[in-house]
């Protein structure tokens, strides 16, 4: 026994070069509402809505948490997080044909280019580029279904069981279905938010410059995250947008020392209904937010 290698030997296969141990997740927003009144004292366009206190994972305000709908660019947060769990910032990834052209919204990425993981996250979560998302798939995966298979094992890492990823993107898709929910969502973005200060300083960025290279041309990208300039304490998440998902939006605030995570699905005015969600939240602590740029 003494001569054989006792050194312990994670179950868990190598990834692409990265050995990854299990994720256990602990934080979930807690069933029970922050006040029995929270849900009717809003009236929201959005199919579905959730406010949960950071800190405490209490529900402060619920709608239809757990209705499965499409997120449309919202996926993107899971792209940034199987990214981040997958590779380094510094990694250099090439732009393929398909990613340069998958169309609409692009951070102009063109075919044969070389840009970093970071420097691709910050096109992916600030003009939610399709191109980037494509790009880092390929990248970190090899393919984007081998990537999309990664995306959905870190769902059941996290213990959610309400969350289906089709794609790097959020595109819609005429043959598959793509979904998730408020409940699933503030889960997995708490856990993003949490474990990667990277993540939380690409979407707090208003604007970024990168500047040309030999591998690639000058990109000038500005964060279209809605309420990031104009409500006070606002640091990002992201919006999205298809047909069939609506207008979407999730958002990190804070102010005097509370913390508060929303999501807003299938919304008609995710600006002015996200505004006010959070002034409910902090009004439920007392805190009274002045923002004059939005009254």
């Amino acid at each position: 026994m003494r001569q054989k290698d006792l050194s312990v030997v994670s179950p868990i296969p190598k990834v692409f070069g990265i050995s990854k141990s299990p994720t256990f997740n602990k934080w979930f927003p807690k069933s029970e509402p922050f006040s029995k009144d929270a849900s009717y004292k809003l009236s929201l366009s959005a199919k579905s809505a959730i406010l949960v206190d950071y800190d405490s994972s209490k529900i402060i305000y619920a709608e239809n948490i757990e209705e499965k709908l499409p997120i449309a660019s919202i996926v993107k947060i899971m792209t940034a997080l199987v990214a981040f769990e997958n590779a380094n910032l510094y990694q250099t990834f090439v732009v393929s044909e398909k990613a340069a052209g998958v169309g609409e919204n692009s951070m102009g990425l063109t075919s044969g280019e070389k840009l970093t993981l970071e420097e691709l996250l910050y096109g992916l979560m600030l003009v939610s580029g399709n191109d980037a998302a494509i790009t880092i798939a390929e990248g970190v995966a090899g393919s984007e279904d081998k990537f999309v298979a990664l995306m959905n094992e870190k769902v059941k890492a996290l213990g959610l069981k309400n969350t289906r990823f089709v794609n790097a993107s959020g595109l819609d898709d005429d043959n598959l279905v793509q979904y998730s929910t408020a409940y699933d969502l503030a889960t997995i973005v708490h856990y993003v938010w949490e474990n990667y200060p990277q993540f939380r300083q690409i979407t707090s960025t208003f604007n970024k410059y990168i500047e040309v290279s030999e591998n690639h041309k000058a990109f000038d990208l500005y964060n279209d995250t809605n309420l990031l300039t104009t409500y006070p304490g606002v640091k990002g998440i992201k919006p999205g947008f298809t047909w069939e998902a609506g207008l979407c939006l999730v958002t990190y605030a804070e102010n005097d020392g509370k913390k508060l995570l929303a999501v807003i699905l299938g919304s008609d005015d995710r600006r002015g209904e996200m505004r006010e969600l959070l002034d409910f939240g902090f009004n439920s602590f007392g805190i009274k937010i002045s923002h004059p740029a939005l009254d």
